[in-house]
């Protein structure tokens, strides 16, 4: 009994110890994502995107991919929960970019940004690394909201070229709803 009685003791005397170490970490001046912004304010969801509507973004970026004579792309249109509503594929897309493009166009609605803004953060260090932990990103331009009346109704994603040359196809497809 006296050892057991001993033996709790001890575990309420390192519990009791031990609990400074679970204490708040102070903040980081260095660390950008320690500062507190005063206001939040994401662009909100609206009604989904139609198949129609769906059919005249992939059409202008497709249409930007004839002028610039690109024949290698995936489109991709989904709706505000990151479902596909419609895909196009160009004879000469490589198969990976079927799923990349569709990433893309996902992570774009769900997080409503940019896939550009997760590229571009990343590159800019050790405090930004986190991203990559988060569920379903990808941090590869070519991702685009796509906005009406101020709302989410979905999202392009395109992949095929390199980042830029995706982008340029995701941003005309962008600018149908304009």
């Amino acid at each position: 009994m006296r050892y057991l009685t001993a033996l709790i003791g001890a575990a309420c005397i390192a519990f009791v110890s031990a609990t400074g170490a679970f204490a708040q970490v102070p903040s980081n001046p260095d660390n950008p994502n320690d500062v507190v912004p005063d206001a939040l304010a994401p662009p909100p969801y609206g009604e989904p995107i139609n198949l129609e509507t769906a059919k005249k973004v992939a059409a202008a970026a497709v249409a930007e991919t004839q002028k610039r004579n690109w024949n290698a792309f995936c489109i991709a249109i989904v709706n505000p929960a990151g479902e596909l509503v419609y895909f196009e594929k160009q004879d000469n897309c490589q198969y990976a970019s079927i799923g990349v493009s569709q990433h893309k166009a996902r992570t774009t609605t769900r997080y409503r940004r940019p896939t550009l803004t997760f590229e571009n953060l990343i590159g800019k260090g050790a405090y930004f690394t986190y991203l990559t932990t988060l569920d379903d990103v990808i941090a590869s331009r070519g991702g685009n909201l796509l906005i009406v009346d101020g709302k989410i109704v979905g999202a392009i994603g395109v992949s095929g070229g390199s980042g830029s040359q995706d982008n340029v196809i995701s941003l005309a497809g962008q600018a149908a709803l304009k």
